[in-house]
Protein backbone atom coordinates (compact mmCIF):
# COMPACT_ATOMS: atom_id res chain seq x y z
CA UNK A 1 0.00 0.00 0.00
CA UNK A 2 1.20 3.34 -1.15
CA UNK A 3 2.57 5.52 1.86
CA UNK A 4 0.75 8.69 1.88
CA UNK A 5 3.45 10.89 3.08
CA UNK A 6 1.32 14.17 3.00
CA UNK A 7 -0.58 13.06 5.58
CA UNK A 8 2.68 12.44 7.56
CA UNK A 9 3.39 15.82 7.06
CA UNK A 10 0.69 16.87 8.22
CA UNK A 11 0.82 14.49 11.58
CA UNK A 12 3.89 15.69 12.40
CA UNK A 13 3.18 19.30 12.19
CA UNK A 14 0.24 18.73 14.68
CA UNK A 15 2.31 16.95 16.79
CA UNK A 16 4.79 19.64 17.03
CA UNK A 17 1.91 21.85 17.50
CA UNK A 18 0.57 20.62 20.34
CA UNK A 19 4.03 20.12 21.96
CA UNK A 20 4.79 23.52 21.02
CA UNK A 21 0.80 24.65 22.85
CA UNK A 22 1.77 22.30 25.91
CA UNK A 23 4.76 23.65 26.91
CA UNK A 24 3.88 26.74 25.89
CA UNK A 25 0.68 27.09 28.12
CA UNK A 26 2.53 25.12 30.98
CA UNK A 27 4.81 28.35 31.22
CA UNK A 28 2.62 30.76 30.63
CA UNK A 29 -0.72 29.73 31.05
CA UNK A 30 -3.93 28.98 29.09
CA UNK A 31 -3.84 30.40 25.91
CA UNK A 32 -7.27 31.98 25.13
CA UNK A 33 -10.42 31.13 21.81
CA UNK A 34 -8.53 34.14 20.03
CA UNK A 35 -4.82 32.87 20.28
CA UNK A 36 -3.79 30.49 17.10
CA UNK A 37 -2.05 28.23 19.78
CA UNK A 38 -5.32 28.03 21.77
CA UNK A 39 -7.10 26.91 18.78
CA UNK A 40 -4.39 25.05 17.78
CA UNK A 41 -3.86 23.50 21.21
CA UNK A 42 -7.95 21.90 20.84
CA UNK A 43 -8.36 21.01 17.20
CA UNK A 44 -4.67 19.85 16.79
CA UNK A 45 -6.05 16.56 18.27
CA UNK A 46 -9.24 16.26 16.24
CA UNK A 47 -7.19 16.46 13.02
CA UNK A 48 -4.87 13.55 14.42
CA UNK A 49 -9.19 11.91 14.50
CA UNK A 50 -9.36 12.84 10.81
CA UNK A 51 -6.00 11.58 9.63
CA UNK A 52 -6.32 8.42 11.98
CA UNK A 53 -10.01 7.36 10.25
CA UNK A 54 -8.25 8.64 6.79
CA UNK A 55 -5.14 6.82 7.41
CA UNK A 56 -7.35 3.68 8.41
CA UNK A 57 -9.28 3.99 5.16
CA UNK A 58 -6.30 4.29 2.78
CA UNK A 59 -4.89 0.95 4.48
CA UNK A 60 -7.60 -1.37 4.91
CA UNK A 61 -10.52 -1.12 2.66
CA UNK A 62 -9.33 -3.26 -0.06
CA UNK A 63 -7.76 -5.73 1.98
CA UNK A 64 -9.85 -6.11 5.35
CA UNK A 65 -11.06 -9.10 5.40
CA UNK A 66 -14.21 -9.99 7.52
CA UNK A 67 -13.79 -13.06 8.99
CA UNK A 68 -12.46 -13.70 12.66
CA UNK A 69 -9.03 -14.28 11.67
CA UNK A 70 -9.45 -11.17 9.57
CA UNK A 71 -10.64 -8.86 12.48
CA UNK A 72 -8.20 -10.43 14.94
CA UNK A 73 -5.37 -9.48 13.24
CA UNK A 74 -6.90 -5.90 12.51
CA UNK A 75 -7.14 -5.35 16.45
CA UNK A 76 -3.79 -6.81 16.99
CA UNK A 77 -1.92 -4.72 15.03
CA UNK A 78 -3.71 -2.09 17.06
CA UNK A 79 -2.45 -3.04 19.82
CA UNK A 80 0.97 -3.60 19.30
CA UNK A 81 0.72 -0.06 17.58
CA UNK A 82 -0.14 1.93 20.46
CA UNK A 83 0.21 0.14 23.79
CA UNK A 84 3.53 -0.53 24.52
CA UNK A 85 4.77 3.35 24.11
CA UNK A 86 1.62 3.99 26.18
CA UNK A 87 2.34 1.48 29.01
CA UNK A 88 5.68 2.93 29.32
CA UNK A 89 4.40 6.72 29.27
CA UNK A 90 1.21 5.81 31.82
CA UNK A 91 4.30 3.91 34.28
CA UNK A 92 6.59 6.83 34.08
CA UNK A 93 3.95 9.45 34.59
CA UNK A 94 2.87 7.82 37.74
CA UNK A 95 6.55 7.39 39.13
CA UNK A 96 7.32 10.95 37.98
CA UNK A 97 3.74 12.19 40.23
CA UNK A 98 4.72 10.25 43.10
CA UNK A 99 0.88 10.10 44.00
CA UNK A 100 -1.26 6.93 45.20
CA UNK A 101 -2.91 5.82 42.57
CA UNK A 102 -6.37 3.89 42.07
CA UNK A 103 -5.86 0.51 41.08
CA UNK A 104 -8.83 0.27 38.93
CA UNK A 105 -7.48 3.42 37.30
CA UNK A 106 -4.40 1.81 36.41
CA UNK A 107 -5.96 -1.23 35.14
CA UNK A 108 -8.36 0.46 33.22
CA UNK A 109 -5.11 2.51 31.78
CA UNK A 110 -2.76 -0.55 31.12
CA UNK A 111 -5.82 -2.17 29.35
CA UNK A 112 -6.83 0.90 27.41
CA UNK A 113 -10.88 0.28 28.72
CA UNK A 114 -10.85 3.70 30.13
CA UNK A 115 -11.41 4.94 26.75
CA UNK A 116 -15.24 3.19 27.06
CA UNK A 117 -15.78 3.56 30.68
CA UNK A 118 -13.97 6.53 32.69
CA UNK A 119 -12.54 8.54 29.79
CA UNK A 120 -11.62 11.05 31.86
CA UNK A 121 -9.21 8.64 34.25
CA UNK A 122 -6.80 8.91 32.48
CA UNK A 123 -2.54 9.55 33.67
CA UNK A 124 0.06 10.41 30.23
CA UNK A 125 -0.94 14.01 29.36
CA UNK A 126 -2.91 13.62 26.17
CA UNK A 127 -3.95 10.07 27.18
CA UNK A 128 -7.69 10.27 26.85
CA UNK A 129 -6.92 11.07 23.13
CA UNK A 130 -5.62 7.78 22.96
CA UNK A 131 -8.23 6.37 24.96
CA UNK A 132 -11.04 7.72 22.51
CA UNK A 133 -8.71 6.40 19.73
CA UNK A 134 -9.23 3.05 21.18
CA UNK A 135 -13.03 3.27 20.92
CA UNK A 136 -12.61 4.57 17.06
CA UNK A 137 -10.92 1.42 16.37
CA UNK A 138 -13.36 -0.62 17.60
CA UNK A 139 -15.83 1.18 15.25
CA UNK A 140 -13.53 1.34 12.16
CA UNK A 141 -14.76 -2.44 11.02
CA UNK A 142 -17.88 -2.21 11.26
CA UNK A 143 -17.88 1.26 9.49
CA UNK A 144 -16.03 -0.17 6.56
CA UNK A 145 -18.84 -3.75 6.65
CA UNK A 146 -21.33 -0.86 6.43
CA UNK A 147 -19.39 1.04 3.79
CA UNK A 148 -19.09 -2.06 1.76
CA UNK A 149 -22.66 -3.82 2.02
CA UNK A 150 -24.58 -1.88 3.97
CA UNK A 151 -24.71 1.67 3.03
CA UNK A 152 -28.01 2.36 4.39
CA UNK A 153 -27.15 1.13 7.73
CA UNK A 154 -23.72 3.14 7.32
CA UNK A 155 -26.03 6.30 6.43
CA UNK A 156 -28.03 5.99 9.51
CA UNK A 157 -25.49 5.57 11.81
CA UNK A 158 -23.75 8.45 9.97
CA UNK A 159 -26.77 10.64 11.11
CA UNK A 160 -26.87 9.25 14.75
CA UNK A 161 -23.02 10.67 14.99
CA UNK A 162 -23.75 13.47 13.25
CA UNK A 163 -26.68 13.97 16.43
CA UNK A 164 -24.43 13.23 18.82
CA UNK A 165 -21.79 16.23 17.98
CA UNK A 166 -24.40 18.25 17.75
CA UNK A 167 -25.95 17.35 21.09
CA UNK A 168 -22.16 18.13 22.57
CA UNK A 169 -21.77 21.32 20.73
CA UNK A 170 -25.11 22.70 21.49
CA UNK A 171 -26.46 21.14 24.64
CA UNK A 172 -23.72 19.58 26.83
CA UNK A 173 -21.12 21.65 26.72
CA UNK A 174 -21.94 25.51 28.19
CA UNK A 175 -20.45 28.23 27.70
CA UNK A 176 -21.46 29.72 30.86
CA UNK A 177 -18.64 27.75 32.33
CA UNK A 178 -15.24 27.23 31.43
CA UNK A 179 -13.51 24.32 28.75
CA UNK A 180 -11.50 23.18 31.94
CA UNK A 181 -14.63 23.08 34.26
CA UNK A 182 -16.45 20.66 31.68
CA UNK A 183 -13.52 18.65 30.49
CA UNK A 184 -14.65 15.56 31.41
CA UNK A 185 -17.59 15.86 28.88
CA UNK A 186 -15.41 16.93 26.66
CA UNK A 187 -12.95 14.04 26.33
CA UNK A 188 -16.10 12.01 26.00
CA UNK A 189 -15.13 9.99 22.90
CA UNK A 190 -18.71 10.18 21.52
CA UNK A 191 -18.12 13.96 21.35
CA UNK A 192 -15.19 12.91 18.67
CA UNK A 193 -16.18 10.08 16.39
CA UNK A 194 -17.24 12.44 14.14
CA UNK A 195 -13.52 13.62 13.32
CA UNK A 196 -12.73 9.91 12.87
CA UNK A 197 -16.25 9.12 10.63
CA UNK A 198 -15.07 11.72 8.58
CA UNK A 199 -11.40 11.16 7.67
CA UNK A 200 -13.65 7.95 7.00
CA UNK A 201 -15.78 9.25 4.89
CA UNK A 202 -13.06 11.58 3.01
CA UNK A 203 -11.28 8.51 2.14
CA UNK A 204 -14.16 6.54 0.62
CA UNK A 205 -15.50 9.59 -1.56
CA UNK A 206 -12.64 11.17 -2.98
CA UNK A 207 -10.03 8.17 -3.14
CA UNK A 208 -10.13 8.18 -6.83
CA UNK A 209 -10.68 11.80 -7.60
CA UNK A 210 -8.27 13.62 -8.78
CA UNK A 211 -7.87 17.50 -8.07
CA UNK A 212 -5.57 19.91 -9.21
CA UNK A 213 -2.95 21.27 -6.77
CA UNK A 214 -4.38 25.15 -7.68
CA UNK A 215 -7.66 24.46 -6.44
CA UNK A 216 -6.38 22.51 -3.44
CA UNK A 217 -4.09 25.32 -2.41
CA UNK A 218 -7.36 27.26 -2.67
CA UNK A 219 -9.10 25.27 -0.26
CA UNK A 220 -6.02 25.02 1.77
CA UNK A 221 -5.86 28.87 1.93
CA UNK A 222 -9.77 28.93 2.81
CA UNK A 223 -9.41 26.53 5.19
CA UNK A 224 -6.50 27.73 7.40
CA UNK A 225 -7.42 31.31 6.97
CA UNK A 226 -11.04 30.97 8.60
CA UNK A 227 -9.30 28.70 11.32
CA UNK A 228 -7.18 31.64 12.23
CA UNK A 229 -9.30 34.87 12.12
CA UNK A 230 -12.66 33.22 12.77
CA UNK A 231 -13.88 35.71 15.23
CA UNK A 232 -13.71 34.30 18.77
CA UNK A 233 -12.44 35.42 21.74
CA UNK A 234 -12.72 34.57 25.93
CA UNK A 235 -12.44 30.84 26.80
CA UNK A 236 -11.63 28.22 24.66
CA UNK A 237 -14.85 26.83 25.53
CA UNK A 238 -16.13 29.43 22.82
CA UNK A 239 -14.81 27.42 20.13
CA UNK A 240 -16.15 24.08 20.89
CA UNK A 241 -19.74 24.63 20.98
CA UNK A 242 -22.35 26.70 19.10
CA UNK A 243 -21.72 27.85 15.26
CA UNK A 244 -17.92 27.65 16.00
CA UNK A 245 -17.85 23.81 16.78
CA UNK A 246 -19.17 23.74 13.23
CA UNK A 247 -16.66 26.15 11.46
CA UNK A 248 -13.67 24.68 13.47
CA UNK A 249 -15.13 21.27 12.28
CA UNK A 250 -15.19 22.03 8.59
CA UNK A 251 -11.70 23.68 8.76
CA UNK A 252 -10.00 20.84 10.33
CA UNK A 253 -11.94 18.09 7.02
CA UNK A 254 -11.27 20.84 4.68
CA UNK A 255 -7.41 21.12 5.65
CA UNK A 256 -7.11 16.99 6.05
CA UNK A 257 -8.57 17.05 2.78
CA UNK A 258 -6.37 19.29 1.06
CA UNK A 259 -3.03 17.47 1.90
CA UNK A 260 -4.75 14.24 1.16
CA UNK A 261 -5.61 15.42 -2.44
CA UNK A 262 -2.26 17.63 -2.93
CA UNK A 263 -0.01 16.42 -5.19
CA UNK A 264 3.25 18.10 -4.68
CA UNK A 265 7.12 16.39 -4.83
CA UNK A 266 8.52 18.56 -1.86
CA UNK A 267 12.23 18.63 -2.40
CA UNK A 268 14.17 16.23 -0.51
CA UNK A 269 15.45 18.47 2.37
CA UNK A 270 11.88 19.44 3.08
CA UNK A 271 9.99 15.96 2.33
CA UNK A 272 12.47 13.81 4.51
CA UNK A 273 12.20 16.47 7.80
CA UNK A 274 8.04 16.32 7.88
CA UNK A 275 8.19 12.93 6.66
CA UNK A 276 10.35 11.83 9.59
CA UNK A 277 8.42 13.87 11.98
CA UNK A 278 5.42 12.55 10.73
CA UNK A 279 6.72 8.82 11.51
CA UNK A 280 7.98 9.86 15.20
CA UNK A 281 4.93 11.95 15.86
CA UNK A 282 2.78 9.21 18.24
CA UNK A 283 6.07 9.40 20.18
CA UNK A 284 6.57 13.13 20.33
CA UNK A 285 2.58 13.12 21.59
CA UNK A 286 2.97 11.08 24.11
CA UNK A 287 6.80 11.73 25.22
CA UNK A 288 7.04 15.56 25.37
CA UNK A 289 5.21 15.80 28.72
CA UNK A 290 7.73 13.41 30.06
CA UNK A 291 10.54 14.82 28.90
CA UNK A 292 9.94 18.09 30.00
CA UNK A 293 9.55 16.89 33.21
CA UNK A 294 12.65 15.45 33.67
CA UNK A 295 14.20 18.45 31.86
CA UNK A 296 12.97 21.02 34.86
CA UNK A 297 14.42 18.18 37.42
CA UNK A 298 17.38 18.01 35.89
CA UNK A 299 18.29 21.85 35.72
CA UNK A 300 17.03 22.60 39.14
CA UNK A 301 20.12 20.35 40.18
CA UNK A 302 22.02 22.11 37.75
CA UNK A 303 21.23 25.74 38.59
CA UNK A 304 21.79 24.56 42.52
CA UNK A 305 25.34 23.12 41.33
CA UNK A 306 26.34 25.96 38.77
CA UNK A 307 24.40 28.73 37.73
CA UNK A 308 21.05 29.98 36.60
CA UNK A 309 19.51 29.75 32.92
CA UNK A 310 15.97 30.70 32.08
CA UNK A 311 13.05 28.22 32.13
CA UNK A 312 13.00 29.02 28.50
CA UNK A 313 16.37 27.36 27.82
CA UNK A 314 14.75 24.00 29.67
CA UNK A 315 11.92 23.88 27.34
CA UNK A 316 13.91 24.93 24.05
CA UNK A 317 16.11 21.62 24.99
CA UNK A 318 12.63 19.92 26.06
CA UNK A 319 12.15 19.91 22.38
CA UNK A 320 15.22 19.00 20.85
CA UNK A 321 15.51 15.98 23.45
CA UNK A 322 12.10 14.98 22.77
CA UNK A 323 12.25 14.79 18.99
CA UNK A 324 15.83 12.65 19.00
CA UNK A 325 14.43 10.51 21.90
CA UNK A 326 10.92 9.79 19.78
CA UNK A 327 12.88 9.40 16.76
CA UNK A 328 14.80 6.37 18.84
CA UNK A 329 11.46 5.31 20.45
CA UNK A 330 10.00 5.00 16.92
CA UNK A 331 12.95 3.33 15.21
CA UNK A 332 14.03 0.78 18.06
CA UNK A 333 11.16 -0.06 20.08
CA UNK A 334 7.85 1.09 17.84
CA UNK A 335 8.92 -0.52 14.73
CA UNK A 336 9.81 -4.27 16.92
CA UNK A 337 6.19 -4.34 17.57
CA UNK A 338 4.74 -3.41 14.37
CA UNK A 339 7.46 -6.20 12.58
CA UNK A 340 6.80 -8.67 15.45
CA UNK A 341 3.27 -9.05 14.92
CA UNK A 342 3.49 -8.57 11.30
CA UNK A 343 5.60 -11.76 11.71
CA UNK A 344 3.43 -13.67 14.44
CA UNK A 345 1.00 -13.46 11.08
CA UNK A 346 2.71 -15.09 8.92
Amino acid sequence: MKRLYNLDYLRGISALGIMIYHYSSWSNGNFSAETFMGRFGIYGVSIFYVLSGLTLFHVYYSKMQFSLQGIIFFFKKRVFRIFPLLWIVTLLTIALSRKIINFTDLFLNLSGLFGFISWDKYFATGGWSIGNEIVFYTFFPFFVLCIKKFKFLMFLIGLIILGLYLYFAFLKLNTNSTLSEQWTKYVNPLNHVFFFLGGVLIGYFFKDVFFKNFFIIVLLFLGITFFVFYPSKGDTINIVTGISRLIFTACCLLICFCFYKMTFNLPKFVHQPLALLGEISYSVYLIHPIILNLTLIASRIFIKVFFYFPESVSIILSVVFTIIISYYSYQYFEKYFIKLVEQKNK
